[in-house]
């Protein structure tokens, strides 16, 4: 049976993933857990925002990554209003469990959901800072002090509520490295500096497949965008010069 296993005080790498293919290739390449995050929405899906995705759409992906990926940790990102009460989010919750996520990811301080869902003995992932489900502008949260004030104590309720990692979204490094010492579970950052416990990114940003500019705290490690695009041009030319299939590529 697959575990989570993040430690508090190691370092450890997080992705996002959307299909078996994908999973399989981060779990080969050793990624401790993979998330199946809600970016799928305008990484994948063509949506604009990760407003748009519905919970159908989310859990057909995540069982796809779930057959990718049988022994890495899997995370499924609950969308926008699949947990906007305890109930609610317990019920969707178990139909994250039922593709075979070992755990789900909410946004926000939602300490009385987490509570339920923790009593049910379902892992959660928490998420402060920047939150896209309901981020009116895309910005560094928590530079005054009463934001970051609010932020350690968010982060203090949700560890107490049952998370068993958080993840900090485009803070200073300084509240990131506060915030992290201040909690006993493992805290993931994306735009939050170099002292959270792990690092997560999404993999569209990772590969170069973006159709814009990465955000500041995404670092590009590949261009498939333009493999894929030469690769698809070479093809389409040898298929009108005559080149494609020849000898080599056709049956006797």
């Amino acid at each position: 049976m697959v575990e989570i296993q993040l430690k508090k005080g190691e370092k450890f790498a997080v992705l996002t993933a959307y299909d078996a293919t994908t999973a399989h290739f981060l779990e080969e390449a050793g990624i401790e857990l993979i998330l199946v995050g809600d970016s799928l929405a305008n990484c994948v899906l063509g949506y604009t925002d990760t407003k748009s995705i519905s919970l159908e759409e989310m859990l057909h992906h995540t069982r796809a990554v779930a057959r990718g990926a049988a022994n890495t940790p899997i995370i499924g990102d609950m969308p926008i209003n699949t947990y906007t009460n305890p109930s609610l989010a317990v019920i969707n919750a178990k139909k994250f469990l039922g593709t075979g996520a070992h755990g789900v990811k909410i946004e926000g301080a939602k300490i009385e959901v987490v509570e339920a869902l923790h009593e049910k003995g379902i892992e959660v992932m928490g998420h402060i800072g920047l939150t896209p489900q309901t981020a009116e502008q895309y910005k560094v949260q928590g530079k005054e002090s009463g934001d970051a004030e609010r932020l350690k104590d968010e982060a203090s309720a949700l560890e107490k509520a049952g998370c068993f990692s958080l993840v900090l979204e485009c803070i200073p490094s300084s509240l990131a490295k506060e915030i992290t010492e201040s909690v006993k579970i493992p805290t993931i950052g994306i735009g939050a500096g170099k002292y959270c416990d792990g690092q997560v990114l999404v993999l569209s940003d990772v590969l170069g497949l973006t159709n814009g500019k990465n955000p500041k705290f995404a670092k590009q490690y590949a261009d498939l965008g333009n493999e894929i695009k030469n690769a698809v041009k070479s093809f389409r030319d040898e298929v009108k010069g005559g080149k494609f299939p020849s000898e080599e590529f056709s049956y006797r």
